[in-house]
């Protein structure tokens, strides 16, 4: 809906990750140049880190979009929980290799010889793992046996592991040393800054032909940050909100407060009336003391505390996330749906009216 009032050509706060949307932000930056240089070594692993939403797999797919795939061969797998056999089954066949009815020293040959063949033919085999914090200590060290391979003192396979936080601890473990000490550079993807969010909602909006309507205020964008702790899929969660507020109020300033509206609806809808439990009936007022004790002052009175402010849950927030995500595709659904039934009610309306005599338009018209 916001699409169409605001003349956008595109979603610009879509969830799916999509490179195309990339912004270079100081942390992505970062990695960026980290991905680089482990680019330019040819070897190693280089492990790049982040919370949920933080950009691990756009960041990834800029990547990709921007390699010489004439002189790198670049696969990459999502990982499950499978075991060290699994992933070099998994492996084999992101680089087009047949896997079936082939035992393992089959496959590792077939393996081996896929890579010496891309040498040979001027490329480097690049291999990112996405999801890593899932693998067992059994597949991360068939991993390391493929970077294992070399052909006159050159490594045939450099891999990238891409993980949620846990994964740097899981790296610590005494089973994995041999593999820290192939890794060649690791970055943790943070949060944007506060300066940062005008930008990058201003960049997404001009990738779809965002001609400053509707505006943002300083406040608004304070707001998002605050709400949204900088993470980007969140972000993108909370713009898109605010964009269909606007566009439903025909709204040509989006400012703080309509964020704030923005974030006690979507609270809204993601509370669930079983989990609400009813406010405490209010207690009488204590009858006024007598004269004399007011005058003395009460015996001991307790002092005013600060409300303590909760700390967030990570598996809470994951959970809303997909909650909203889920309830930004119904929106879309429906959506979709209406307006199929309007241009069906359109087409209706003027094939009736082209199939009247021209005295029943007539009369229609007066």
């Amino acid at each position: 809906m916001y699409t169409e009032y605001y003349g956008l050509s595109g979603r610009p706060f879509q969830l799916t990750p999509d490179p195309a949307f990339y912004f270079d932000s100081q942390t992505h930056r970062k990695a960026m140049a980290y991905l680089g240089y482990g680019l330019a070594q040819g070897e190693g692993f280089i492990v790049i880190t982040g919370d949920i939403g933080a950009g691990k797999t756009t960041l990834v797919g800029h990547l990709m979009a921007t390699i010489d795939r004439a002189r790198l061969t670049a696969v990459r797998l999502v990982s499950t929980q499978v075991d060290g056999d699994d992933m070099l089954r998994l492996a084999a066949q992101a680089l087009g290799l047949v896997t079936e009815n082939v035992v393992k020293a089959q496959l590792l040959d077939r393996v081996e010889r896929f890579l010496h063949e891309q040498v040979r033919g001027g490329r480097r085999t690049l291999l990112i793992v996405d999801e890593a914090q899932n693998l067992p200590v059994s597949a991360l060290e068939e991993l390391r046996m493929l970077s294992n391979f070399q052909s006159g003192g050159q490594a045939l396979v450099q891999i990238f592991l891409l993980g949620q936080p846990e994964f740097r601890e899981k790296l610590k473990s005494e089973r994995l040393e041999q593999l820290r000490q192939r890794v060649i550079a690791t970055h943790h993807l943070e949060p944007m800054r506060a300066d940062e969010v005008g930008p990058y909602i201003e960049h997404r909006l001009s990738l779809v032909g965002w001609r400053d309507d509707p505006r943002f205020t300083p406040d608004a964008f304070a707001v998002l940050y605050r709400h949204s702790g900088g993470v980007p899929r969140t972000l993108n969660m909370l713009a898109s909100r605010l964009l269909l507020l606007g566009a439903l109020e025909r709204r040509g300033l989006l400012d703080g407060e309509a964020v704030e509206s923005v974030i006690e609806d979507m609270a809204r809808d993601t509370v669930d009336p079983a989990d609400v439990t009813p406010a405490p009936t209010p207690k009488p007022a204590p009858a006024p003391a007598p004269a004399a004790q007011q005058q003395a002052g009460p015996v001991s009175a307790a002092p005013s505390l600060p409300p303590v402010a909760s700390p967030v849950d990570p598996a809470a927030h994951a959970a809303l996330v997909e909650r909203l995500a889920a309830m930004e595709a119904r929106v879309e659904e429906q959506e979709v749906a209406l307006r199929r039934v309007l241009m069906l009610l359109i087409d209706w309306v003027e094939s009736d009216t082209a199939r009247m005599p021209d005295d029943a338009r007539r009369t229609n018209a007066a």
